[in-house]
């Protein structure tokens, strides 16, 4: 599943974004200011030191837009009938491309708004430069969604507790942290986490972490439902 998300955003860099047009106005309010939108299915940009993904991925999928006024601080109008399976990953995305040994901080911020219907999750996804691990944090998620794999431990990492499971999609090994209660907002210190899946579960050596995302992995939200997003940040050193 993964893998073939991430496959398909590298072919998003390769198209065009969708032209400006009206039918901004049809959709969600916040759209109106934003100093960048798209409906196209890879609409990609760069803003302040980061790149959106619009990232309509999943088969069955519906109609999307994706506005930003910056990299910090964007949102989605998603309209993805009520069926199975994941349709879209609209994110924005940081470059970290550093060793964990090397790391001396790694941390976000995230601030959102989301519907309090349809099946979604709230979550940073995390890989490394070879694609053969995500690390998965899901900070919010309702309705019929849930990780790859088996559950593997309940741990209090990075200022949160997690529900842990371990799985493979066929392509990559997939780490998933699922926030034993949901969160509309908070701060992650991330570099504890990838060193204890690093150093206390050893299912991973010293990888070179190449980009965080941070963004909505939405299953449905039928009739059309807003995910807004304030005040991201991601910080390394």
């Amino acid at each position: 599943m993964a893998r073939r998300r991430l496959g398909k955003v590298t072919k998003a860099l390769l198209a065009p974004a969708l032209a400006l047009g009206a039918t901004i106005g049809l959709a969600s309010a916040p759209a109106h200011a934003a100093v960048w939108y798209s409906w196209d299915q890879w609409g990609n940009t760069n803003l302040g030191g980061y790149t959106l993904y619009n990232n309509i991925w999943g088969s069955g999928a519906g109609s999307q837009l994706i506005w930003a006024n910056s990299g910090t601080n964007w949102g989605v109008w998603a309209d993805h009938p009520n069926t199975g399976g994941i349709k879209s990953y609209p994110n924005s995305k940081k470059v970290i491309n550093k060793s964990i040994t090397s790391l001396r901080s790694l941390t976000s911020n995230y601030n959102v708004t989301v519907p309090w219907s349809g099946a979604y999750n709230t979550s940073y996804d995390i890989w490394d430069t070879d694609h053969d691990y995500e690390i998965m944090l899901w900070v919010n998620y309702t309705g019929a969604v849930g990780p790859l794999g088996t559950w593997q431990a309940n741990v209090t990492l990075g200022g949160h507790t997690w529900n842990v499971y371990k799985g493979n999609n066929g392509a990559n090994e997939v780490f998933s942290f699922l926030r034993t209660s949901n969160s509309s907002s908070g701060s992650v210190d991330i570099l504890p986490i990838l060193r204890w899946i690093k150093d206390t579960k050893h299912w991973m050596g010293d990888e070179t972490i190449g980009d965080v995302q941070f963004g909505y992995e939405i299953t449905s939200s039928s009739g059309g439902m807003d995910f807004r997003t304030d005040n991201l940040t991601v910080s390394s050193s």
